[in-house]
């Protein structure tokens, strides 16, 4: 391992699951949604064609080899291009020391994330008091501290470009942390959103476990702004993807994107925002 990579001093595999991790799902010839427990991950790259791919996000903490083999069974032995971080939240950086030392292959992330993916800063600790469901309440276990990637991890274009994703353009949403970004394709309109919104409740421990699927803001128990949270929301809605893979919950489309987000960015503050909880200031 790369000496100058670690994860948290908090890491630890989460037992949290669903009815859909283990499955991969091509939502575009291009574009494979893959759940690791609770979180999705992303490959981007057509195995048809010349088998170059990008991996967005990396899953729970512990994941590698099921990621790792999910991409060999898709892409062949190929390594991904480059990795992009939509955000450093355990959930979506849990494998990716272990990605990054068996594909040495490097790591791009919005600016203002960068403290929390180089050990710099920690996030705000996870807030089981926020109005939300059985998640929400056992939130106080997950890992908050910054794993540090070194000099592995790089920001990405300041001109919203995104290396070897010509057709992609990456958008700053912050609001579920400083840095968060998502990633838009405006030729076929095909939105990765990480966690600014998902398709889950994710408070919800049933709603999880099941992945009913409900537009919704992004998890409570982690958001730390929420009226940036709105405002990324509004941003997105207002591009009308007709395509969207979130974070946690199903991919979703058509006329079920549009009415499921229309909704959320008008009534969010009923919708998303909680009444009660740690970061509502």
């Amino acid at each position: 391992m790369n000496e100058d990579m670690h994860y948290s001093d908090d890491h630890k595999y989460i037992p949290m699951t669903s009815i859909d991790s283990g499955l991969g799902q091509a939502v575009l010839k291009d574009l494979y949604c893959y759940t690791v427990q609770i979180v999705n991950v992303c490959f981007v790259g057509d195995p048809e064609k010349n088998n170059e791919w990008i991996l967005i996000d990396a899953g729970m903490p512990k994941s590698a080899n099921k990621i790792i083999l999910e991409a060999e069974n898709r892409f062949g032995s190929r390594p991904p291009k480059m990795i992009i971080l939509t955000h450093g939240h355990f959930d979506h950086v849990g494998a990716i020391v272990d990605l990054v030392n068996y594909w040495n292959v490097p790591v791009y992330a919005h600016e203002s994330e960068l403290p929390y993916l180089k050990g710099q800063k920690s996030y705000p600790e996870p807030d089981p008091t926020v109005e939300g469901g059985l998640i929400a309440k056992m939130s106080f276990i997950l890992p908050h501290d910054p794993i540090n990637l070194g000099q592995h991890v790089q920001p990405l274009p300041a001109n919203n470009q995104i290396p070897e994703m010509p057709e992609w353009s990456w958008i700053h949403t912050p609001g579920h942390t400083p840095g968060h970004i998502s990633l838009f394709r405006n030729k076929d309109q095909t939105l990765i959103a990480g966690d600014a919104f998902i398709t889950v409740k994710q408070d919800s421990l049933f709603n999880v476990l099941v992945q009913n699927l409900k537009i919704s803001g992004p998890p409570r128990y982690l958001t730390m702004d929420w009226q940036k949270a709105w405002k990324s929301v509004e941003k997105l809605q207002a591009l009308k993807p007709n395509v969207a893979i979130t974070g946690h919950g199903r991919p979703v489309q058509g006329v079920t994107l549009e009415k499921g987000l229309t909704t959320l960015a008008t009534n969010f503050d009923q919708l998303a925002i909680p009444d009660y909880g740690r970061y509502l200031n």
